[in-house]
């Protein structure tokens, strides 16, 4: 496809991709911010694009990776760490009060890896997120400390690899 054809194309499918980055965003402004990223990034790697296949899928594919990367790099900028024994992450400026399609998206798939822990996992790991402390839990569990611990670090490692695609 020649850089005219492609050019074209992109103007053909710029309502539909306005539309794609407004469900996301669900504010106008970020929904062009979104759009131009999408086209520059369309622009820059057009050499990648096989021709004879679905530019408008591919498309979409870049917007919605650039949606869900300037989002994870957002929450990293407003998340602190805590230098206490606990190692609280504390998150910091949330301004938005309705979530996005993306955000409900991973909401539901931290929800089920966690639902799908073993219960000697999932138990303590989900009353130290409520915020109880590890002798709290201890005592109510009837359990070591040590044990407590463990259990939570490990419930944290195994989410950490269920859900490895939310790294950077």
């Amino acid at each position: 496809m020649t850089a005219p054809e492609f050019h074209r194309k992109l103007i053909d499918f710029q309502s539909s991709l306005k539309g794609f980055a407004f469900k996301f965003t669900s504010n106008e402004e970020d929904a062009n911010d979104l759009l131009q990223e999408t086209y520059l990034k369309a622009l820059r790697y057009r050499d990648k694009f096989a021709d004879h296949t679905n530019l408008k899928a591919w498309l979409y594919t870049i917007m919605k990776n650039t949606f869900i990367n300037n989002y994870r790099k957002a929450r990293k900028a407003n998340t602190l760490l805590d230098d206490t024994d606990e190692q609280f992450f504390l998150n910091l400026g949330e301004s938005s009060k309705t979530e996005t399609p993306s955000q409900t998206l991973a909401f539901k798939e931290i929800s089920n890896a966690i639902n799908a822990l073993n219960d000697e996992y999932r138990v303590p790991f989900q009353m130290h997120y409520s915020g109880f402390k590890y002798k709290e839990i201890a005592e109510q569990l009837n359990l070591p400390i040590g044990t407590i611990k463990s259990r939570i670090f490990l419930a944290r490692q195994k989410l950490s690899e269920e859900l490895k695609s939310y790294r950077d």
